[in-house]
């Protein structure tokens, strides 16, 4: 027989493991997934891991999409992971990337052809506001009306999806595209635009925008009062409240930093690699930094190596798909099963296994 003893406290060797043994896992699942579909088990796997970063047919440009993929899953994940450790559950991150672009944009299309360095900074501040105000939504009504913040912000997303596409289709439509849905090319307007720092390394405003978040969560949680009630509201609830901790304020500020951030990443990419609103702008960068919060055990540090991780599935995904023909809908499950896994493997942090029959007493 298989039992499961619980632990008196949470095993710190396997919390530190279980993401590892999540990645293994997933690449003998994967590997099995892609030798069903007909498809080469090591090639694809050494495609999606190895070739972007050290195959020098492929690095000079892979190394660079790394941080420009990384930047906006860290971003938002950084911001969810608040939320998560506290118990509050923002499942909408996807919804309010899009309004961040969406009002961000709007700023620098406003001012559009003109030229001026306080263009930049107002879609910076747009796109924050967009994003915050977005995820307002669930917290006010988790607050004042204890609705479930996880399907009013998940619902939320398909709202933004069609604001988007009534934006690409109307009002942002630019007048000179003959038609065609999509807003004006961003990354051609230099005062609205997000290029390079470093020419080839893929830094742009975005990425420093995450690091800086990496380094803010850090001290939030760990040297900061804040911090401290975040964790106890979310390890012990009943000992939050007696300790004056205010539930509503908590996920007003949690909803809030993590819409914010998400607005932000849903800025920095309208006005860097994606360069324009367009219909199919969301790439599902607010759902896939679930995995990324997860993978990272909620921890800053970890999520920036999470994020890492992640952002090279998304160059290896395409870089397969283009060389040995794996469908997209087969890389998409593939990073699926990161958190499948992940989730899986986390009961060993909490319980150990006994094999065996019970002892009678």
């Amino acid at each position: 027989m298989i039992r499961l003893i619980k632990r008196p406290t949470p095993s710190r060797f396997w919390t530190a493991a279980t993401p590892v043994l999540a990645v293994l896992l997933t690449m003998i699942a994967g590997g099995l997934m892609f030798a069903a579909l007909g498809k080469d088990p090591v090639a694809a796997i050494r495609t999606i891991f190895y070739d972007p970063l050290f195959d020098p047919n492929f690095a000079s440009y892979s190394r660079p999409q790394l941080l420009v993929k990384a930047g906006p899953l860290i971003l938002i994940a950084v911001g969810l992971s608040l939320g998560f450790r506290a118990g509050i559950w923002n499942i909408g991150a996807e919804g309010q990337y899009i309004i961040g672009a969406l009002c961000g944009a709007a700023v620098g299309l406003a001012f559009y052809p003109a030229e001026g360095w306080y263009i930049f900074p107002l879609m910076v501040m747009a796109g924050a506001l967009g994003g915050w105000a977005w995820a307002m939504i669930p917290a006010i009504l988790k607050t004042r009306f204890n609705t479930n913040e996880i399907l009013v912000s998940l619902l939320l997303v398909y709202v933004a999806q069609q604001l988007l596409a009534a934006m690409a289709l109307g009002r942002m439509r630019n007048p000179q595209g003959g038609g065609f849905p999509g807003s004006r090319n961003l990354s051609q307007y230099p005062a609205a635009s997000n290029p390079e720092l470093i020419a080839g390394t893929g830094m742009h405003w975005g990425v420093v925008a995450a690091f800086i978040a990496v380094i803010a969560g850090y001290i939030l949680l760990q040297r900061h009062m804040l911090g401290f009630q975040i964790r106890l509201s979310g390890q012990a609830p009943r000992a939050a409240r007696f300790a004056g901790v205010n539930p509503a304020r908590l996920v007003v500020f949690c909803l809030g930093v993590s819409g914010a951030l998400a607005g932000l990443a849903g800025l920095f990419e309208v006005t860097g690699p994606a360069g324009q609103i367009t219909i199919d702008f969301n790439s599902g960068y607010g759902f896939t930094a679930i995995i990324v919060a997860f993978l990272g055990r909620l921890h800053p540090v970890g999520i920036l190596l999470a994020g890492l991780l992640m952002a090279l599935t998304y160059i290896g995904g395409e870089l397969a798909q283009f060389m040995l023909g794996i469908p997209s809908a087969a890389i998409q499950a593939f990073q699926g099963m990161l958190l499948f896994f992940l989730l899986a493997v986390d009961l060993l942090s909490n319980y150990r296994i006994q094999l065996g029959r019970p002892e009678v007493a």
